[in-house]
């Protein structure tokens, strides 16, 4: 706010102006502040003054919102400050209620739609844009090209049928106005009718007040059914576009992720060439020397061989002088259990002679004792 002030008083030095005390009082009361906001309601704006703020507005980029409401502007005070907000790109929010702006400041305020990027809203409210047709059918031309502004103010400013028509035509090519106040001004039943047509056509309105224009109820009642309509479709579009940028921003987020993955990958797949690669060397290095110790273990096997071959001979000669000598004891067993067994038959025939001797003898001792005891009895 200090900037700005300090401006508007370095413009009228430059200019030759006297400052308005009323605005070097307000600037000079929010010095402090340090909002966007500029309010300069109810302040008696000369045609000079008017001109050193559009000087100000052209390269400001401070303020976004800019209250002139009740500055009773004459028709060239409006005229030089809103020219002053052509090439303004910061101002998103203008109020000019109640200055009675007539032809000249509709005309001017259909350029300033029709040129203007940033605006977003306007308030025109008590004014007198719709008392001449030809300069209300500028301001809605502007209207029509404009591509920002998504809410306009028209309360009580004497607007027609003829301005009806005028601003449905305007609607009917503009897409980005959302909110319309149109309340207390002449617009009647073919004025409403008119705005109904447009609208069946025009998808951004949500919100139009129309209260105060001597249309019948049936009229405002399919004005009000077409907004709804508009505004479900709005609040569908918009939870498309919120659904679809959370889905970008996950797609985005995956794309971000998967390209710190394969950058990662590829990181280290470019260690693990160059660890394969100097697995590689050292595998060489180290093939070289086992086929060494192969070769090495290659002759002393051939060496080990050899002598196999010899102690297999010498074993085959072994274990053949070892089956000769089985062959031999199984002779010499079969022969020992000959000889075993004639000896056996002899001890038995030995023993059964025995026993006939003794049964002889033991008969002939029978037969001495029985005769010594025919001896002893005689």
């Amino acid at each position: 706010m200090e900037d700005f002030r300090r401006t508007y008083l370095r413009l009228c030095k430059e200019g030759g102006v006297e400052p308005q005390e009323s605005v070097v009082a307000q600037l000079q009361e929010n010095r402090t502040a340090q909002g966007s906001r500029l309010d300069l309601s109810g302040q008696s704006l000369s045609v000079d003054t008017c001109s050193v703020l559009a000087r100000a507005f052209q390269k400001d980029i401070t303020f976004t919102e800019v209250l002139l409401s009740d500055c009773m502007l004459s028709e060239e005070g409006a005229k030089v400050l809103l020219i002053g907000l052509f090439g303004n790109t910061a101002v998103k929010t203008l109020d000019l209620k109640g200055n009675n702006l007539r032809s000249a400041g509709a005309e001017v305020l259909g350029k300033l739609l029709a040129c203007n990027k940033t605006l977003r809203r306007l308030v025109l409210e008590w004014n007198a844009l719709g008392v001449w047709d030809e300069a209300f059918s500028l301001f809605c031309e502007g209207l029509a090209s404009n591509s920002m502004l998504m809410e306009l103010d028209l309360r009580n400013n004497q607007i027609n049928h003829h301005g009806a028509s005028e601003l449905a035509l305007a609607l009917k090519h503009n897409t980005t106005l959302e909110v319309l106040d149109l309340r207390w001004n002449n617009i009647g039943l073919l004025g409403g009718r008119s705005l109904l047509e447009a609208l069946q056509k025009n998808k951004s309105i949500v919100q139009l007040e129309m209260a105060g224009n001597n249309i019948p109820s049936d009229t405002l009642k399919a004005l009000e059914q077409t907004t709804e309509h508009n505004s479900d479709r709005q609040s569908t579009l918009r939870e498309s576009r919120s659904r679809t940028q959370v889905l970008t921003t996950e797609i985005q987020t995956l794309k971000d992720k998967k390209g710190r993955q394969f950058l990662s990958l590829m990181e280290t797949i470019d260690r693990q060439r160059e660890e394969t690669g100097r697995s590689n060397r050292s595998t060489s290095i180290q093939i070289g020397r086992l086929q060494e110790a192969l070769n090495e273990r290659k002759s002393a096997v051939n060496s080990l061989t050899a002598k196999l071959q010899m102690t297999e001979a010498a074993l085959a000669l072994s274990e053949q002088k070892n089956h000769n000598m089985g062959e031999l004891l199984t002779r010499v067993k079969v022969e020992k259990e000959e000889q075993w067994d004639r000896q056996s038959r002899e001890r038995k025939k030995e023993q059964e002679d025995c026993v006939l001797r003794e049964g002889k003898l033991l008969r002939e001792i029978q037969n001495l004792t029985e005769t010594n005891i025919q001896l002893k009895s005689k």
